[in-house]
């Protein structure tokens, strides 16, 4: 059984500090330096996000804590999970871990900007290539065991998840094929631009605005996207514009 979940940003070690200083100010976290990472600790609430550096590129991973770990890795590699360095990966590509569970149990909630933005980091958003889509699909929504939802686009899925949980997922099908990976989503409410401006101010940079989120990149050049979702309750502020299935290719994330 999934008890918590956590988005691993893992960055480049040139890039790690600069990383974790920004994420601490556009969430409102103190970042707590480890050993070999540094946790987001949020005002309130439980952590649900932290940083590691890598040799590599980076990506997004996803972790999982669970109450037995043998089990859960069990069950993943029988859904089609595969080992891959200290973790897993999907069927797809995209790498997960499994860890026991600390405890964790308390959302944490939204943070307000010194501009009076509204943000809540809560999604991550796996991009999958079309042939893998629907096994890769069905692998993240047997591997949580959360509810699935369709969208009004074929270009999306939603797995929802219990209301404790910090992260919900968004499975995107994208056009080209390449393995998955994934990015972050904060909500932040239907002027999301008010958002926008604060993280620039933090270093920041605007790629693109559509009229469901603001694609964003990090100061090492992460992408991310600000979503117009209400980051109170976490639902789209209008899903008739949020997903409808006409996007142009230039505005997906």
């Amino acid at each position: 059984m999934l008890r918590w979940m956590w988005a691993v940003i893992e960055r480049p070690v040139g890039h790690f500090g600069k990383s974790a200083a920004f994420w601490a100010a556009v969430t409102g976290a103190s970042a707590e330096q480890g050993q070999a990472d540094a946790v987001l600790r949020p005002p309130e609430g439980d952590a649900c996000m932290r940083l590691r550096p890598t040799d590599d590129g980076g990506v997004i991973r996803l972790e999982f804590e669970v109450e037995d770990v043998s089990e859960a890795v069990r069950g993943a590699r029988e859904l089609g999970a595969v080992p891959a360095g200290d973790g897993l990966r999907s069927p797809a590509g995209q790498p997960f871990s499994l860890r026991p569970w600390s405890g964790a149990a308390v959302r944490p909630g939204p943070v307000i900007g010194p501009n009076g933005a509204v943000t809540l980091p809560d999604q991550v958003c796996i991009d999958i290539g079309p042939a893998d889509y629907d096994a890769e699909v069905a692998f993240w929504a047997a591997l949580t065991g959360w509810e699935l939802r369709d969208t009004d686009s074929a270009e999306f899925k939603r797995l929802w998840p219990p209301p404790e949980q910090p992260v919900q997922f968004l499975l995107q099908r994208l056009e080209e094929e390449r393995p998955a990976s994934s990015h972050l989503d904060l909500a932040a409410g239907a002027d999301a631009e008010t958002a926008c401006a604060w993280h620039e101010r933090c270093g920041a940079e605007h790629v693109r605005t559509t009229a469901g989120w603001i694609v964003m990149r990090d100061p090492t050049g992460m992408v991310y996207c600000l979503t117009r979702r209400d980051p109170y309750t976490r639902l789209p502020y209008d899903v008739a514009a949020h997903e409808i299935p006409s996007w142009r290719a230039d505005e997906r994330r």
